[in-house]
């Protein structure tokens, strides 16, 4: 199936509307170049970031709270290899 674009210009049409066809394409219009009558490029919305820095810093912050609560408590480091030593601390 061939779409037919909401609107075809010459690519030297388009240098005295360009400003308009960016907002067409940005309205969600489709705008095709053309050059020689022939398609050459279509305009189409940049895309937007999914999330803003700020909406990434709040979900890792909050990812990092929600870690905290998680940590199990276990041995020091201290006394990690005190299996390895008897009592008087000589290799065992």
């Amino acid at each position: 199936m061939v779409h037919i674009a909401d609107m075809e210009i010459s690519v030297t049409d388009a240098k005295a509307q360009l400003t308009e066809l960016v907002r067409r394409a940005e309205a969600g219009d489709e705008v095709v170049l053309t050059r020689h009558g022939q398609p050459a490029v279509r305009l189409v919305p940049a895309r937007k970031p999914a999330l803003s820095p700020e909406a990434r810093r709040r979900i890792l912050e909050e990812a990092r709270d929600a870690a905290r609560g998680n940590i199990l408590p276990g041995p020091s480091a201290a006394h990690s290899q005190d299996f390895l030593y008897d009592e008087n601390g000589l290799p065992g």
